[in-house]
């Protein structure tokens, strides 16, 4: 049998082909800061210009425990390359966990979880 019939080498090239093109993300979202009531964030788009928004949802973390204290959005405009995004927001002197979602088109393109202290 030829090589371009055998089920298992045509099986095998449809599951690598499927691994390269699954969770492909043109954008990352790097450090997280806080400072004069702004939430600061990296981004690295690693694709052409493109727009959306980013959603910030704070868990204050207390007596080892997590409550939610809010959701923060900002309208998002990245460029080719490095992005610094600001989310405007009040937060109070604690400690704090940060779920970090890029929206693009309705979709979430990008997440991440962030530990900052605002002191």
């Amino acid at each position: 049998m030829p090589p371009c019939c055998n089920p298992v080498l045509l099986v095998t090239g449809i599951l690598v082909v499927a691994l390269l093109v699954t969770g492909c993300t043109t954008a990352g979202i790097g450090d997280a800061g806080y400072a004069n009531g702004t939430v600061s964030l990296a981004i690295t788009n690693n694709g052409g210009p493109s727009e959306g928004y980013i959603q910030v949802t704070v868990y204050e973390i207390k007596n080892n425990q997590q409550e939610e204290t809010g959701v923060l959005y900002a309208p998002l405009a990245l460029q080719q390359g490095e992005n610094a995004v600001s989310v405007p927001g009040t937060l109070e002197p604690g400690q704090y966990k940060l779920y970090i979602y890029l929206i693009q088109n309705g979709e979430r393109k990008a997440a991440a979880i962030r530990d900052i202290v605002v002191t």
